[in-house]
């Protein structure tokens, strides 16, 4: 379903080059569900961006669903994005002003029937546990609560391909762990599921670990 072939990524020039990802290859099978571990500055995070185009590579190519993507036009890329890839970070960035149900609309400003759209939004929020909690703003939630919206907007365009940027960062371990739970059943859904992380609980839970350091891949690990 997706593959990274020889990426590499440079920041800066010359003296001044630091080099993010060196010669990576991976691949993501259709309904996996991967952790990327290592320690920070390990190229993670980096990894993870130029996968999803918000990040573009030095060199090699990224191939998503057969058709490569990293050298499509920004409009093009941003379309694939919008109909393939949902991401979610560690900041939720939901706004403030709106409640659980318009930050999960907010993807689909563009929708032709209102009335299809705010289904679809409750049926996210419903799936992520919080469709109770639908007309609450964010800050009448709580930190896991703000989390499952912002995963519920992810999702909400129907992509198919989850890249989460250390999604229980900000959360206590309890509350992360719901999280987590959470994307096992999405991915018990039929999600594809490739996670940032510096918790070893976390990567244990995935079907794959992804060991980085220093911008290249030293290990992977399948579990059962």
């Amino acid at each position: 379903m997706l593959e990274v072939r020889n990426v590499s990524k440079v920041y800066g020039e010359k003296a001044a080059q630091v080099v993010a990802l060196n010669n990576v290859n991976l691949s993501i099978q259709k309904g996996e569900f991967a952790a990327i571990t290592g320690p920070s500055g390990s190229g993670k995070s980096t990894l993870l961006n130029v996968i999803g185009g918000l990040d573009r590579l030095t060199s090699g190519e990224i191939i998503l669903e057969g058709m490569r993507i990293d050298n499509l036009s920004e409009s093009k890329l941003v379309a694939i994005r919008r109909k393939k890839i949902a991401y979610v970070f560690q900041q939720y960035h939901l706004l403030p002003s709106l409640t659980a149900l318009e930050n999960v609309l907010l993807p689909l400003t563009f929708c032709g029937a209102k009335d299809d759209c705010c289904h679809r939004a409750m049926q996210m929020l419903e799936k992520v546990g919080l469709a109770q909690r639908a007309g609450h703003k964010p800050s009448q939630l709580s930190g896991g609560e703000q989390q499952r919206v912002a995963i519920a907007r992810a999702l909400v365009n129907n992509c198919s391909i989850i890249l989460a940027d250390e999604p229980t960062g900000n959360l206590d371990q309890k509350t992360g762990a719901g999280i987590i739970a959470l994307f096992e059943q999405l991915n018990e859904d039929g999600y594809t599921i490739a996670v940032v992380t510096h918790s070893p609980d976390i990567a244990r839970r995935a079907r794959r670990i992804v060991a980085m350091e220093d911008g290249r891949i030293i290990n992977e690990t399948v579990q059962n």
